[in-house]
């Protein structure tokens, strides 16, 4: 687990350091690096030996006797339950914290955030790298927590479900979280629904998470505020 936060961390102090220090396009420099984590992953894996593993599942008492939602939600595996105190305290950093007030001002007006004497890239690049340890957390969580191994594109493309999550949520953690489990419960069905008995095609199935993804974005991409200097360099004196 601590490998995969300082390999996130240490993949959004390269994407900060190449998009406001070389000011390369952010969005450019994240597809490059999405690229080349994948190409390095499939070298280590071909080139390595790696034990399966599978951290320990935490039962709670009471909790887990509830009907229907008690053993998934009571019976998990350790990581699951760092979100507890994780969702909290990022929304808290975000919405109540100075530093959060200073993070979403130099979002929507960074010229206006500089004029205070807020340094904009470095905030960007702060909030790049909590960025970069939670995804690494939840990358860690997929192999050593949900799967118990490392495959070669294990994550099948869920960071960019996270996208259409945000855009679902309009930038709002509640309808984010909300856009999350939407898509978490159409995934959760390609397994589910054999299992019920239900026959659907296996290939549809597996692509229904992003169908859906796709639908949220068309529907909802018009209606959300983004932030107003999203992925906008800047440079100091430039305006």
């Amino acid at each position: 687990m601590a490998a995969g936060v300082a390999a996130g961390a240490l993949i959004a102090l390269v994407h900060g350091t190449l998009s406001h220090r070389a000011r390369v396009n952010p969005f450019v420099v994240g597809l490059a690096l999405n690229t080349l984590v994948l190409g390095l992953t499939s070298y280590l894996i071909a080139s390595s030996d790696f034990a399966s593993h599978q951290v320990t599942q935490v039962s709670v008492p009471v909790l887990r006797d509830l009907p229907v939602l008690g053993p998934p939600l009571a019976v998990e595996r350790w990581p699951v339950y760092l979100l507890l105190g994780l969702v909290p305290l990022t929304w808290w950093l975000v919405s109540r914290s100075r530093w959060g007030l200073e993070l979403r001002s130099v979002g929507e007006n960074p010229e206006a955030a500089d004029v205070t004497g807020i340094h904009v890239n470095r905030r960007r690049r702060q909030a790049m790298l909590w960025c970069g340890v939670m995804a690494g957390l939840g990358g860690a969580h997929l192999a050593v927590g949900e799967v118990g191994s490392f495959s070669q594109n294990m994550t099948a493309g869920r960071g960019y479900i996270v996208i259409a999550a945000v855009i679902f949520g309009a930038w709002r953690l509640g309808r984010t979280l909300l856009g999350c489990a939407l898509f978490g419960l159409a995934d959760a069905l390609r397994l589910a629904l054999p299992a019920l008995g239900v026959t659907l095609n296996s290939q549809l199935l597996a692509a229904a998470p992003y169908l859906l993804a796709l639908v949220a974005m068309l529907v909802f991409v018009a209606s959300s505020r983004q932030p107003r200097a999203l992925g906008q360099p800047f440079e100091r004196g430039s305006s």
